[in-house]
């Protein structure tokens, strides 16, 4: 529920901030000269980049939800067999073995979305944020039934 709060605070403040940057390139562009049309058009560019980074991003977390919930109520969620350091911090090592397992069991089911979804989870646990959001990618395009690139 606090991730949830948090990303929708920040997609507020980014559509908040969009629409003033926005609202100050209109302003460019109805001063009228060439300089200041050609400045407002550049800044007007920045919102609509933004609201497509904030959409294609917000589309990405609710299907990644959507295959959680699913995993959910089949039973199917990894189980937390991490350790973790007294500060609450997973262990490397605790991480990589289960990375291992995981991709192990991804290796063996490369058409599996779950083992796919698993496998993110462990790429997030290693901190390894790049790869966890390509392989739930990969995943939600298995459950989609989409081709996937290898």
């Amino acid at each position: 529920m606090r991730a949830k709060l948090s990303y929708a605070i920040t997609a507020a403040v980014l559509v908040f901030y969009f629409v003033l940057v926005g609202s100050r390139g209109v302003m460019l562009i109805q001063a009228g000269t060439l300089l200041t049309v050609t400045f407002g058009v550049a800044v007007l560019v920045l919102p609509v980049i933004g609201v497509w980074f904030l959409w294609k991003n917000t589309q990405f977390v609710r299907k990644a939800n959507r295959l959680a919930a699913e995993l959910e109520t089949e039973g199917g969620l990894p189980v937390d067999e991490l350790k973790r350091l007294p500060s609450g911090r997973i262990d490397r090592d605790s991480a990589d073995e289960v990375f291992a397992k995981r991709k192990a069991e991804t290796e063996a089911s490369p058409n599996d979305w779950r083992s796919w979804f698993r496998l993110a989870v462990a790429y997030h646990d290693a901190r390894d944020t790049p790869r966890a959001r390509k392989a739930m990618q990969h995943a939600i395009a298995l459950h989609e039934g989409k081709p996937v690139q290898a």
